[in-house]
């Protein structure tokens, strides 16, 4: 029997989990000015979700789905993106969308239940959130093959968890983004756990990366919880795909510290001492002890951020609170650029009750 073919499929860490350097570190980790940024990105992500949290748990938002110990993903990625790139998000990657610009007023209009709040200020292109498992990847295999026809440098970066790697959206949008060399990249955040199921229950593979070796592309895992891994990984891919060599697709090992969301009680299913000992790798601490390593970062610097960060966070909830609530009509006006007409009489029925509500209910 003759071996037709070859695969494997490497694993990059730069910074263990005490911050210690484990190989030679790329050239752009040798520099604050490029990290510092990364690690204020990491910790108001942190922050932001501790407000998030208070806010559901006091009927100011819905239900939130924390990004806790997975915030090196999010930022090692979007902070390798050009302005002129895509995001496609799944919903856990307010991380990612806080680096390309989304407000926080913006994420908690939107978890608040008002679609306003996808109306972005700044990154106009970039899709809002996705809610269903794995459909974001077609779309952002569209969005890349649409930058290709169009002959524009740009890349479109898409985020899914480990458990929609096993819907079918997943493995026909990599596929076709292989085919047609389209510039995507596909981030998985490998969390162990799609809600209440292990990573393995989900998949026999040693590796979600290696999924990416039936369609024909490069696949490569890295420590999620080091923010140069993923950033290394993240511009080397994007690069690639800018330059006409097609998408890539990134696992990065990360754990879900908290739960599902907050509709989800973890403690269910999880020891909570596997957790507990997670807490170990988590990437905030991993970074800052590297920067306190070389000089970069101390106390009265951490003590500074974390002020900042809580001023910037209290200014975007006094903000969110002070708009008005949406319009009755409002669910009909974020879904056409013209509405069809049977939902253009119900949109007027609408208007109708509204109008005629004295604040009783027409139930």
């Amino acid at each position: 029997m003759a071996t037709v073919a070859r695969f494997e499929i490497g694993f990059t860490r730069f910074l263990d989990a005490e911050g210690e350097a484990t190989q030679e570190l790329p050239a752009f980790a040798l520099d604050p000015a490029t990290l510092i940024p990364l690690y204020r990105a990491m910790q108001l992500t942190r922050a932001f979700d501790t407000k998030a949290i208070a806010l559901q748990r006091t009927g100011k938002i819905g239900t939130f789905a924390s990004a806790l110990g997975q915030e090196a993903i999010g930022v090692g990625v979007a902070g390798a993106m050009r302005k002129e790139d895509v995001l496609v998000p799944s919903y856990r990657d307010h991380a990612a969308q806080f680096v390309r610009g989304v407000t926080m007023t913006e994420s908690l209009l939107y978890w608040g239940g008002d679609e306003r709040g996808s109306n972005f200020s700044v990154p106009r292109e970039d899709f809002p959130i996705c809610v269903p498992i794995g459909t974001q990847v077609c779309h952002a295999a569209g969005v890349a093959y649409a930058f290709k026809l169009r002959k524009e440098a740009r890349v479109a970066a898409c985020f899914l968890g480990d458990g929609a790697t096993s819907k079918g959206d997943f493995y026909e949008a990599l596929n076709f983004a292989a085919v047609w060399r389209a510039p995507l990249i596909v981030v998985i955040n490998n969390n162990q756990w799609a809600i209440s199921v292990p990573r393995e229950h989900q998949t026999v593979t040693p590796t979600l990366a290696q999924k990416a070796i039936a369609a024909g592309i490069e696949g490569v895992q890295v420590d999620g919880n080091d923010v140069v891994a993923v950033h290394d990984a993240a511009r080397k891919a994007i690069d690639k795909a800018r330059a006409g060599g097609g998408p890539s697709l990134i696992e990065a090992i990360s754990y879900r510290l908290g739960d599902h969301t907050t509709a989800d009680d973890a403690t269910r299913y999880r020891d909570p001492d596997v957790v507990q000992q997670q807490w170990a790798n988590e990437p905030i601490r991993r970074l800052r002890n590297y920067l306190a390593r070389i000089g970069a970062w101390d106390q009265e610097k951490e003590e500074r951020l974390l002020k900042e960060c809580t001023e910037q966070i209290n200014a975007a909830v006094e903000a969110y609170l002070a708009i008005p609530p949406p319009t009755t009509t409002a669910m009909f006006d974020h879904l056409y650029a013209t509405l069809p007409a049977a939902l253009q009489e119900q949109r007027e029925a609408a208007q109708w009750f509204a109008s005629h509500d004295e604040g009783g209910s027409h139930g």
